[in-house]
């Protein structure tokens, strides 16, 4: 990760020991449960909700007209299409409403605390800061954090879409929704719920959940141009009764009716017993919808920002087919072999890379190979290391993998081919940078106890089998596709270029994209937390034309969507279904 993502705390910070339940209470009393705050709405508010929108207004409007001059029966039609409507549109959304509750309760998040001395496991929404957490591999981390002591690899890519583990030592901050993939801390709670940094963010996104959808919209739209229509047209017909000398009353009569049934009051029950139809649809498919107007929404949308970690890619790091070889006779086999040398390949994958390396090396082929030492990695070292012996030959050597400069450092220039091969090293490594491609080095001392450099494994977190595809289709319809990571500028490069999104390159199959940097995004004014007053203007031609945008935070995220809106752009973005910790 870039060190710009690293949060540093400071140093004289109090680091918890564990607090008292009685502590605990009113630590609780004080911040709130730590969870991300909801709008929760009584179901008979919703129900009222669907009676006292605009469109049923005008029905209830028509239902008083009707009622005043005796007209029962059809006051009673009305009445049937406005309690119909409104319990079909009750119906669905509390049904979704019910089904996301159902799901975020089976995800419901625990922690390892210490109350009164000792570790229990509590539900996560109980944290509060001044708790001593265990942070431990496979674990959440239930809030923003700092370590107390020793070292943890943590997965940020919820986060800042940085696709391999950060290494968080003592004093550092680590941020809820973030997992430990390996080692094991105790940390000090700093921050909960709406207070931490995913709070925030999610406060943040959940800006205008309240404003008119699209189909609500363009409804009022046709109800205001037909109300007026039929009221002016009527008052004609009203005026010309009264010229022919028709009794008042009986023409009054005849032009409320008239405007009645001109109003197209069932135009609300056909759109909600439609969108319910396709709610239905979708639901079989898998989907759950929250608003029944948010299927029209996703069908005029015409601008997807979508996050790359976990959502275009597989947030899963793959090793490519390319491996540079520095030493003759060995291959991507042999070197895969060498590698998972220098891991515990009899034991369970303890990070993301020995994963990777375990998962492609040819394991069974190493039953006649002993490991007599182990040297784990260290945020000092930076590389790993095993000591073998080969029980077939009887050879001793030791093997190591780890950054490509970590282990040049290990071979003598001045030995043999040793600077040629370093040359190499080096220029391979810048030339599989500019494509975003990271690489591993394996290393293996020879008979006279040198390291010697056998080849670099290459490495990128690839696209899902379906993305490019998806994304060529969604772009036949109509549907602009932009790419919002905090993963590195050269890796978004690569990644927009193999899903094709990009101007495409005459007389090729290549594409070449636009991806812009955080430095030309707006922020947040610092005061108010809202987005620039003249955000398209000011930023728009800035916006408009990438194809991505690498190396941003969750608040350049947000302005980057709502500036492509206020350029008038129907914006959509890829979401989780959210636990009580994750939006």
């Amino acid at each position: 990760m870039d060190e710009e993502h690293e949060v540093q705390v400071d140093p004289a910070i109090n680091f918890s020991v564990g607090i008292s339940s009685t502590e605990a209470h009113i630590l609780l009393e004080q911040y709130g449960r730590n969870e991300l705050p909801e709008k929760h709405k009584p179901k008979w508010l919703i129900f009222v909700e669907q009676l006292w929108a605009p469109m049923p207004i005008m029905i209830w409007i028509a239902i008083i007209v009707e009622a005043a001059i005796l007209n029962w029966p059809d006051m009673g039609i009305l009445l049937g299409i406005q309690f119909t409507n409104a319990s079909i549109g009750y119906y669905e959304i509390t049904k979704a409403g019910d089904a996301v509750a159902a799901l975020k309760k089976a995800l419901k998040a625990t922690a390892t605390v210490k109350r009164d001395g000792k570790w229990a496991v509590l539900d996560a929404a109980l944290v509060v800061p001044g708790d001593l957490v265990l942070l431990a591999s496979g674990s959440t981390i239930p809030a923003d954090c700092v370590v107390n002591h020793g070292i943890i690899d943590v997965d940020n890519s919820s986060l800042t879409g940085e696709s391999l583990p950060t290494v968080t030592h003592k004093g550092m901050k680590c941020l809820m929704g973030s997992n430990v993939v390996r080692g094991e801390v105790e940390g000090t709670v700093v921050d909960t719920g709406k207070n931490t940094f995913f709070g925030k963010t999610a406060a943040m996104l959940n800006q205008g959940d309240d404003e008119l959808s699209n189909l609500q919209k363009v409804l009022l739209r046709i109800m205001i141009v037909l109300v007026i229509l039929s009221v002016s047209f009527s008052l004609i017909v009203f005026g010309y009764l009264l010229g022919s000398r028709v009794a008042v009353t009986e023409a009054l009569s005849f032009t409320v009716v008239l405007i009645v049934a001109s109003i197209p009051i069932a135009i609300e029950i056909v759109c909600t017993t439609t969108l319910a139809l396709g709610s239905k649809e979708l639901s079989n498919r898998g989907a759950i919808v929250t608003r029944l107007a948010a299927i029209e929404d996703m069908a005029g949308m015409n601008m997807l920002c979508s996050d790359k970690t976990g959502t275009l890619t597989m947030n899963k790091m793959v090793i490519q087919e390319h491996t540079p070889i520095y030493k003759a006779g060995e291959d991507q086999y042999s070197i895969l072999r060498y590698a998972a040398m220098a891991a515990k390949w009899h034991e369970p994958a303890r990070d993301a890379l020995d994963t990777m390396v375990l998962g492609k090396a040819d394991l069974p082929s190493m039953d006649h190979i002993k490991q007599d030492e182990f040297m784990p990695f260290d945020p000092v070292v930076k590389r790993t290391e095993g000591t073998l012996t080969d029980n077939k030959t009887g050879d001793k050597y030791k093997t190591t993998k780890g950054a490509p400069h970590v282990l040049l450092k290990l071979i003598n220039p001045d030995q043999g081919k040793n600077k040629e091969v370093i040359d190499r090293c080096h220029h391979d490594v810048e030339s599989l940078g500019k494509r975003g491609i990271r690489a591993l080095a394996v290393a293996k001392t020879n008979n006279s106890g040198e390291w010697e450099l056998l080849g670099l494994l290459t490495f990128l977190d690839p696209p899902r089998s379906d993305t490019k595809e998806t994304i060529r289709r969604a772009t036949e319809f109509g549907v602009e596709t932009k790419m919002i990571t905090g993963d590195h500028l050269l890796i978004a490069m690569e990644t927009a270029r193999v899903l094709g999104l990009g101007t495409p390159i005459p007389n090729s199959d290549q594409v070449l994209p636009i991806i812009q940097g955080p430095d030309g995004l707006p922020m947040l004014d610092k005061e108010t937390n809202k987005p620039p007053a003249d955000l398209a203007e000011k930023y728009g031609a800035y916006i408009r034309p990438g194809h991505g945008f690498a190396q941003v935070f969750p608040e350049h995220k947000f302005l980057i969507v709502q500036c492509l809106r206020e350029l008038g752009f129907k914006t959509g973005i890829p979401a989780m279904v959210s636990t009580t910790h994750q939006p």
